[in-house]
C-alpha cells in the first residue's frame, strides 16, 4: 500500500511531539536558542482578571475564548477558568468584551463593568438536539468533502502576523520538573499556501529543575512549531484531505451552538481494519459555512511499541518508555468572514519502567498556543537568520522570573495554581542566590 506509506510518512511529522530522553549529568542544560529580541515594554494597558464558570454548577470553564470587541486582542481562560486580559488604556469603558464557550450562550460585557480583579462570569448552559432544530442533518462523510472543498472560501487568504504566547512544562508525576514560556510573533501563512509558518522569539524565560528527573532529561524538540503544527486546516494530511478520508469513518453525533452559531459535532476514528496508529475525536462543524471551529482529538497508542517509536528519538539503555495518553485541541476565530487559528493545546503522559526498578515514573508534557493578537501582513515573511529553528529547544533563562513586570503589555494565558506555586519558588530560590 504505497499510498498508506505515503500517508503515515506525514502521520509521522505531524505527531506533535517528538522527545529526545537521554542520560545526562543534571548540571546539562538544554540545547541553544535564537538571541531574544528583547522589545521595552511600555506598560500602556490595563488589566483584567476573573474566572468563567457554568452559571448553574460554577464549574470552569477552560480554555473559553475572550476577545475585545472591534479589536484583535483575545486571550484564553486556563485549565482551572481563570483568565488575565490587558487592554489600551485609552480604550473606552464603553467597548464589549466578549466570552465564548462550546455549548454555551455568549456573554458581552462592556468594560465598564469589569473590576481590575476577581471578576467572576458564569455563562449559561445550551441545550438542543438534533430534533430540536431546523436543521437537515447530511452524511457526516459528505460533510468533511464539503469542509475540504470550502476551505478557500472559510479561511484566511492573505498571510497574518499573530502576537502569541507559547508555554510548555513538564511534570514528573505531580511535581513540575520544567517550566519555559515566550512571546512569539508569527507569520501565518495563507491557509491556501503550502509555505511553512515563520516564527520569531521575542522574549523567553524558562527554569528546569533537572534534579528531579531520574537521571534522564527531556528535551521537547521544536515546541512552538509544534503548537502550530496543530492547526489541522493549514497543514490537513493527518485527518482533513481527501486523501486520508478513506482512512476513517465518521459519524453525526449531535449538535451545539458556539458564538450563537449551530454546530455539528462529528466524531471521527480510524477504521476497523487499519493496524496504524491513527486519530480518534470530534470535528465542531459550523453547519452554515462547514468551516471547522474546533478539533479535540488523540492519538490511538494501544500498541505499545509502536507509539514508542513514534515520540521516542532516543532512550536510555534499561528503560522501556511508551506513551499513555496523546491528546489535543486546537480552535479557531472568525473575524470579517474568514476562520483562522486561535489557540492549540497538546498533551502527552510517558511511562518508564526500569529494569531493575520495583516502580515506574511517570512524565506528562504538556505546551500551548494562543494568539493574543493580529494583523494583515504588511511585510514578507521574516529573514532566515530571525526565524526560530523548526528543531530548537527552549533554553534555561530564569532572569525573567525575577520581574514581576517581565511580560510588560503583552496577553498571556493566566498561569494555574501549580504554576504559579512554581513561579514563587523560583523566585524565592533566585532571591536566596542573590543574598
Amino acid at each position: 500500500m504505497k499510498k498508506f506509506n505515503i500517508h503515515l510518512r506525514m502521520f509521522m511529522i505531524l505527531s506533535i511531539f517528538v522527545f529526545v530522553v537521554s542520560i545526562v549529568p543534571s548540571s546539562v542544560c538544554a540545547a541553544s536558542l535564537l538571541k531574544e529580541e528583547i522589545l521595552p515594554d511600555t506598560l500602556n494597558t490595563m488589566q483584567y482578571r476573573g474566572r468563567i464558570t457554568e452559571s448553574g454548577s460554577n464549574e470552569a470553564l477552560v480554555f473559553a475564548t475572550i476577545t475585545v470587541e472591534g479589536t484583535n486582542i483575545a486571550t484564553v481562560s486556563n485549565s482551572e477558568g481563570y483568565f488575565s486580559l490587558k487592554v489600551p488604556k485609552e480604550m473606552p469603558l464603553s467597548t464589549i468584551i466578549n466570552i465564548s464557550y462550546l455549548g454555551y450562550r455568549q456573554k458581552d460585557i462592556p468594560l465598564l463593568q469589569l473590576k481590575s480583579d476577581n471578576n467572576k462570569i458564569g455563562l449559561d448552559l445550551l441545550s438542543i438536539s438534533l430534533s430540536e432544530v431546523n436543521v437537515a442533518p447530511k452524511d457526516a462523510h459528505q460533510i468533511i468533502r464539503e469542509v475540504i472543498s470550502r476551505k478557500q472560501d472559510n479561511y484566511m487568504q492573505e498571510p497574518l502576523r499573530m502576537t502569541t504566547f507559547y508555554r510548555e512544562t513538564i511534570k514528573r508525576r505531580r511535581s513540575y520538573v520544567s517550566l519555559a514560556e515566550a512571546v512569539i510573533d508569527v507569520y501565518k501563512q495563507p491557509y491556501s499556501s503550502y509555505r511553512t509558518d515563520g516564527l520569531r522569539l521575542f522574549k523567553a524565560r524558562k527554569d528546569a529543575d533537572y534534579s528531579k528527573m531520574d537521571t534522564i532529561t527531556f528535551k521537547l524538540q521544536g515546541g512552538p512549531y509544534s503548537a502550530l503544527m496543530l492547526d489541522v486546516m493549514k497543514d490537513p494530511y493527518s485527518i482533513l484531505s481527501v486523501e486520508e478520508m478513506e482512512y476513517y469513518d465518521f459519524s453525526l453525533d449531535n449538535i451545539t451552538m458556539v458564538d450563537n452559531k449551530i454546530i455539528y459535532i462529528i466524531d471521527f476514528k480510524q477504521k476497523k481494519y487499519i493496524d496504524d496508529l491513527l486519530f480518534y475525536g470530534k470535528l465542531y462543524i459550523d453547519v452554515e459555512s462547514l468551516a471547522i471551529t474546533s478539533v479535540n482529538f488523540s492519538i490511538n497508542i494501544e500498541d505499545k511499541n509502536k507509539a514508542s517509536a513514534m515520540f521516542i528519538k532516543r532512550k536510555p539503555a534499561g528503560a522501556t518508555v511508551y506513551p499513555t495518553e496523546a491528546s489535543y485541541l486546537v480552535n479557531y476565530r472568525k473575524q470579517d468572514g474568514k476562520y483562522f487559528y486561535s489557540y492549540s493545546r497538546g498533551q502527552i503522559t510517558f511511562k518508564i519502567n526500569w529494569e531493575k526498578k520495583l516502580f515506574n515514573t511517570l512524565y506528562t508534557s504538556t505546551l500551548e498556543m494562543a494568539v493574543t493578537d493580529w494583523e494583515m501582513a504588511s511585510e514578507r515573511q521574516f529573514k532566515v537568520n530571525e526565524r526560530i529553528k523548526p528543531n530548537m529547544v527552549l533554553q534555561d533563562n530564569v532572569a525573567g522570573f525575577e520581574d514581576p513586570q517581565f511580560w510588560g503589555d503583552y496577553n498571556v494565558i493566566e498561569p494555574e495554581a501549580s504554576i504559579e506555586s512554581v513561579i514563587k519558588k523560583i523566585q524565592k530560590r533566585l532571591d536566596k542566590e542573590q543574598e
